[in-house]
């Protein structure tokens, strides 16, 4: 990224100067210097395209693991205000809606299992469902994919996919509201019909970790996290369904524009008013996408401990925390001092509320929200807490993983999958995959140092970080 367009209002905060004469609004950038700089200029360019649109509230924001998308940049936040006319737009959540991670913490230290991580990483392989095309055991009818779209994680609990327990530890309690299957086309829902309980390919994963670094531990207290404990996360999202809803009202939201007189400044950015019907139709079908989402993640958490149960009979897997981060969501927060509610647009960004608010476990109010950032593969994770400063800062928002540094165009000219298996293999860290290809897409290096985006986000306010997560075996597609 070309810093001199840049105005540095502090080591971690940036802001692009308004010509005069250009309509939009205010637009900042959270991160280090060597962070930003490492970002393409296609980052700078949507997110300003993104202060241009109707009915933006405060500013439109990336954080530190920015890097370009369609329409938003991943890592993009923006808020916008229904009763002012206010949009929705489905590039500002993405293909992959409700992609997120979440955290399990299990009762058992490393040295307890290193004798058996090779068997555990083929046990999870061979139960795991994960790379293109790949299907889940649940082959489901309409009727009872509406059932999740409408569900969530709650109809996977009352299934024997999960415990109850587990729901006290999702975002929204595991059911997203306003869901609507009737704005889900039949294709979407064909494509979902089977893919249930699967990972997906891309950077998703099913990793095996170490809890290697405490940073803070009296949240670290609170989150049930120790040295040396085994924590297991899962990243997935909507998997076909989300991205058939993402490509379908794309056109419709464009077509409203037109319809009504939004000029767009990038045709990514389709988008109409949140109360228009098209605007309320694609905040339906998305809805339903969360909870599909939701109810993959449980179903896999379910195959998860099935694994882990055999392997080590006395094992427990309990929840930390499930955060999406592909999400459009209506939330209050305070501008100016009064409280308005709120659509936040967070794309590749993580809800990350401070100590005290309501939507957090009673259990972890004192220290604030469990954030996960995911690493790439190979190269660790960590989970934050958020702090009371990020709601003014960034509407409760932070970082949701280490970024990419460059494309999977670019990788596979730099790597082969068997010589990057081989290497992390030499430093202890297992990876079972059906692709090779999909292994030098994702090479660790292919992605922003996850340590500079964790710091960075703590010292921009965000959130704090709590526990540094270190990979032992790696499930992908």
């Amino acid at each position: 990224m070309d810093m001199g367009r840049l105005q540095k209002l502090n080591d971690y905060c940036w802001t692009v100067p308004v010509p005069p004469g250009e309509r939009r609004g205010p637009v900042l950038l959270y991160g280090s210097e060597p962070l930003l700089v490492s970002m393409d200029d296609k980052v700078l360019e949507q997110i300003t395209n993104v202060a241009k649109l109707p009915g933006l509230v405060g500013a439109a924001m990336t954080m530190p693991d920015a890097h370009w998308g369609y329409g938003f940049p991943i890592g993009g936040v923006a808020a916008f205000d229904a009763d002012q006319g206010g949009i929705i737009s489905a590039g500002g959540v993405g293909f992959d809606i409700s992609c997120g991670v979440r955290a399990l913490r299990s009762n058992l230290l490393l040295h307890e299992a290193t004798g058996k991580l090779e068997a555990l990483a083929d046990a999870l392989y061979h139960r795991i469902p994960a790379g293109v095309g790949e299907e889940g055991e649940l082959k489901l009818s309409t009727t009872e994919l509406d059932a999740i779209l409408l569900g969530g994680a709650a109809w996977a609990v009352r299934h024997g996919y999960g415990i109850p327990e587990d729901l006290e530890y999702i975002e929204e309690r595991g059911r997203m509201d306003g869901a609507h299957p009737e704005y889900v086309s039949d294709l979407a829902k064909r494509r979902q019909r089977g893919e249930m309980g699967t990972l997906g390919s891309g950077n998703h994963y099913l990793e095996v970790q170490v809890v290697d670094r405490i940073h803070d531990a009296e949240a670290a207290a609170a989150y049930g996290l120790q040295e040396g404990q085994l924590v297991v996360s899962i990243h997935c999202g909507s998997r076909g369904l989300g991205h058939q809803i993402g490509t379908e009202y794309l056109v419709s939201l464009a077509k409203a524009a037109g319809r009504l007189g939004i000029t767009l400044p990038d045709r990514e950015l389709a988008c109409a008013p949140i109360n228009s019907p098209e605007g309320q139709q694609y905040i339906g079908a998305m809805n339903a996408a969360i909870n599909v989402a939701l109810a993959n993640r449980e179903i896999l958490t379910q195959l998860t401990r099935e694994v882990f149960a055999r392997i080590f009979p006395d094992s427990r897997l309990e929840l930390v925390y499930d955060v999406s981060h592909n999400t459009a969501k209506a939330e209050r927060h305070k501008v100016d001092g009064i409280e308005r509610l709120l659509w936040i647009h967070r794309k590749g960004a993580t809800r990350a509320f401070g100590p005290g608010h309501p939507a957090i476990p009673e259990r972890y109010r004192a220290v604030g929200q469990p954030v996960i950032i995911g690493g790439s593969m190979g190269t660790g994770s960590y989970i934050l807490a958020g702090v009371a400063e990020g709601e003014e800062r960034a509407f409760s928002s932070a970082s949701h993983g280490a970024g990419r540094a460059m494309s999977r165009h670019q990788a596979l000219k730099q790597w082969r999958g068997r010589e990057i298996i081989d290497e992390l293999a030499a430093r202890g860290i297992l990876i079972r995959t059906r692709s090779m290809r999909g292994v030098a897409e994702e090479a660790p290096g292919a992605y922003k140092d996850v340590d500079l985006v964790a710091e960075a986000t703590e010292k921009a306010g965000l959130a704090r970080r709590v526990a540094f997560l270190r990979p032992k075996v790696c499930i992908k597609g």
